[in-house]
């Protein structure tokens, strides 16, 4: 079984419409061009400096799947249930928190860090 979250790179104070709309493209498979968005790039790079997501991988990678499917504005994860896979998105959270992120947790249809209330 696997836990998956996707992080937004989008002002906190978007509107939940603004926040699904984003959402919607970014999981869609049709990855948007442009420039790389600078809070995502520092994110992965800390992310994979904790939990690489490129082979070979240790035994204890909280990753379901590798490597983390990137764009320019977001980061999709597909996270084990282990105790692993737990300190992995503490550190998401973590990281998300540091970078000014919007996390989406798609189990509880939930955003973190989207301040915005209503569409």
């Amino acid at each position: 079984m696997s836990f998956d979250l996707v992080v937004l790179a989008m002002a906190p104070n978007a509107s939940l419409a603004e926040a699904r709309a984003m959402l919607d493209h970014c999981t869609s498979g049709h990855h948007r061009d442009g420039e790389l968005d600078e809070h995502i790039v520092a994110f992965y790079e800390e992310l994979r400096a904790r939990y690489p997501d490129e082979p070979p991988l240790p035994p204890d990678s909280p990753w379901m799947s590798t490597p983390l499917a990137v764009g320019i504005d977001h980061v999709s994860m597909n996270i084990t249930w282990s105790g692993h896979g737990t300190e992995a998105v503490e550190a998401v959270l973590e990281l998300t928190q540091r970078h000014g992120l919007v996390l989406y947790d798609p189990q509880g249809d939930e955003f973190v860090g989207l301040r915005a209330v209503g569409s």
